[in-house]
């Protein structure tokens, strides 16, 4: 098994086990969410150059759920037609194409007033976010819902839902940062698994749904491996098909210790634990490493973020390296050496 072997996702085939992960392109040129000729051009070239799943970076359900206001939206049926047209194009390479969807919680930087579980900011710099009231926490569970209606009228082949980086769902299932006395705070899993019940829905059946993970945080106090592994449990009992574990971004403190491959040993946790397929993700962008990942079985798919910002023929140039042969564009084989 290496990362250029296919597998299939429930009906979904993908030609290779190389993931482009959501990376925000802050690229938005009106602020109304919606994408344009960089994004086409971004994620175009990725595909041209082999990737076998790309992960449309983070599209929020609402307007005041960015990060910024240069974010994408998924929250307008005006956004379905623009996106539709990089979805098509990519899927003409013979790359798999979906969506993130997401809320930023009480990091989205732009907002007037951030929203939160609890009325606990960020940092000692950031706004603090009013916190949701049960309705209105409800009302947000529909907004996910709608955004992934309009994610499969774009014509996407999967879902993945945010529930990272101390965004909202993560701010939900976070002890440290969920303080509520109310059906929200008695299970901290509970937003994330309604979200993912309601996204269930209106998914085609054979349509995969991935869910991204923080498994562990830095916070002083926050929660490990293990939480991270029951949250998992309740995720893919709500209808979880792939974890794509990362960790951290609950506060400004992140790991005492970046190094290649340093989430892996998450993604190889859950994994195991819930007999489940993963994802993992940073600084994979050396293939030997990424290779030797998926052929001692730590995880079932890499995902290389600046390898492919760097490099948009990451793929392609990793075979070489790796002496795989695979298809290469015809107008570019004269460049290559091994190829099918």
């Amino acid at each position: 098994m290496n990362i250029f072997d296919s597998v299939t996702l429930k009906s979904l085939k993908l030609k290779n086990r190389i993931v482009m992960p959501p990376m925000c392109q802050f690229s938005v040129e009106k602020k109304d969410g919606i994408v344009n000729d960089w994004h086409f051009q971004h994620y175009v070239s990725r595909a041209v150059g082999g990737v076998g799943m790309i992960i449309i970076e983070m599209a929020d359900v609402e307007p005041d759920g960015r990060i910024s206001d240069l974010d994408l939206g998924l929250w307008s049926d005006d956004h379905v037609a623009p996106l539709k047209k990089i979805v098509e194009e990519c899927q003409k390479y013979g790359a798999a194409v979906g969506i993130q969807i997401a809320h930023a919680g009480r990091k989205a930087q732009d907002a007037d007033t951030p929203v939160a579980p609890s009325s606990i900011p960020f940092s000692a710099d950031s706004k603090t976010p009013h916190a949701l009231t049960t309705a209105e926490t409800e009302a947000m569970v529909v907004k996910f819902q709608d955004a992934a209606k309009r994610a499969v009228q774009a014509g996407v082949d999967f879902v993945e839902i945010h529930g990272a980086h101390g965004y909202l769902i993560h701010e939900f299932q976070s002890p440290s940062m969920n303080k509520r006395d109310d059906k929200y705070g008695e299970d901290l899993s509970r937003f994330g698994t309604e979200i993912i019940s309601a996204i269930k829905d209106v998914l085609p059946a054979e349509m995969p749904l991935l869910f991204r993970i923080s498994a562990a945080e830095y916070l002083d106090g926050g929660y490990g491996i293990d939480y991270g592994i029951e949250l998992a449990k309740k995720y893919k009992e709500a209808g979880v098909d792939v974890f794509h574990v990362s960790s951290g971004g609950e506060s400004p403190k992140g790991p005492d210790n970046v190094f290649p491959g340093y989430q892996v040993s998450l993604a190889e946790s859950i994994k195991n634990a819930l007999d489940i397929p993963v994802i993992t993700v940073g600084i994979l962008e050396d293939p030997d490493i990424a290779q030797s990942v998926i052929q001692e079985n730590k995880a079932d798919f890499v995902a290389v973020g600046r390898g492919l910002l760097n490099d948009p023929y990451w793929v392609l140039h990793a075979a070489e390296h790796l002496s795989e042969s695979i298809d290469i564009p015809k107008q570019y084989q004269r460049a290559f050496r091994l190829r099918k």
